[in-house]
């Protein structure tokens, strides 16, 4: 219930994203000048200090200057009073203000363009118990969708994969999702880099990513968290985290290491819950004879305060919150 609370409001966010888009303004134009020689063979010659603020201060009336200026995306959601959305609201209803100066808005969107979403979806071993919970949530949220809205599926484990390039076909995401299948590693920052950079970038519009995930990355080679959120401020598409907190499955996992995993069709029992006391994370782990798989990385309490950490700031640095 509180993950399909979370996508609805993920949903609320989508259909009321306003964003500006960068352009270039150039410079009045004019004729070149000739390349001729002075008819005076000795000109009185400029003193050096004249000369070069002379130098610094002409442009060529032949060339256009491009002058790059800085757009801000600022995603927009209206709520009355009694927290419900509002939406349809025109161009003119917005003022935007920065150190009390109204700044420009340059370009202007709503809920009536089409959006772009990437789905991406942990299909590490920590999540090995979550599989059927993250499906359901990822279909749900699809349903959810306007026909003319586009998706992308992608999972990832140790390496990142692409079930399904951005369409409005229901049915071919549907396949996307329920194809998904744990294996082993974690490549989160890899998922997320490879989604940005090699996906989205190149899409125009809106554009967002749903992801599917605890947070906690253990094989990425080629990626980082702060490659991941310095990307995110680039690349003008909203990132919602919906995080799953698997910690005490990977603690009992460990405990009671699991020789194989489990292949399509096999039936999965949830391993003991271990005892919290009000938070997410565990204050003790029962005491006894414990088998050790070897490998710690990706388990420790430490990991998961990161990985919330690290969801946190991917949401926040682009207004999915």
């Amino acid at each position: 219930m509180k993950v399909f609370v979370l996508i609805c409001v993920v949903l609320s966010i989508l259909v009321s994203f306003s964003h500006a888009q960068s352009r270039r303004v150039p410079l009045g134009t004019g004729t070149d000048k000739p390349n001729r020689r002075p008819v005076t063979p000795k000109a009185t010659p400029t003193p050096p200090d004249q000369e070069i603020q002379a130098d610094t201060g002409a442009v060529d009336s032949g060339e256009v200057v491009e002058v790059d200026t800085n757009l801000v995306t600022i995603p927009v959601r209206i709520l009355d009073r009694k927290n419900r959305f509002i939406g349809g609201l025109p161009r003119d209803s917005f003022k935007v203000f920065e150190d009390n100066v109204e700044q420009e808005i340059a370009y202007f969107t709503n809920e009536s363009q089409p959006f772009t979403v990437a789905l991406v979806l942990d299909m590490s071993p920590s999540t090995t118990f979550k599989v059927s919970e993250i499906q359901t949530a990822a279909i749900s949220f699809i349903d959810q969708l306007r026909p003319e809205d586009r998706v992308m599926v992608i999972s990832f484990d140790e390496e990142v994969h692409m079930l399904c390039e951005a369409t409005n076909d229901r049915n071919t995401i549907y396949r996307a999702i329920r194809s998904t299948r744990i294996s082993n590693g974690t490549s989160l920052y890899e998922a997320v880099g490879k989604t940005m950079n090699d996906r989205l970038r190149r899409i125009q519009g809106r554009k967002a990513i749903v992801l599917f995930t605890d947070g906690v990355d253990t094989t990425s080679l080629r990626a980082n968290d702060l490659g991941n959120l310095r990307d995110a401020m680039e690349i003008d598409a909203l990132i919602y985290p919906i995080r799953y907190d698997t910690f005490a499955d990977v603690q009992a996992m460990k405990n009671r290491p699991i020789v194989d995993l489990p292949g399509p069709g096999a039936i999965m029992r949830t391993p003991p819950t271990i005892p919290t006391s009000g938070t997410n994370y565990p204050t003790s782990i029962p005491q006894g004879p414990v088998v050790r798989t070897g490998n710690d990385k990706g388990t420790t309490i430490e990991e998961y305060r990161h990985a919330e950490q690290y969801l946190d700031k991917l949401a926040t640095s682009t207004g999915g919150t």
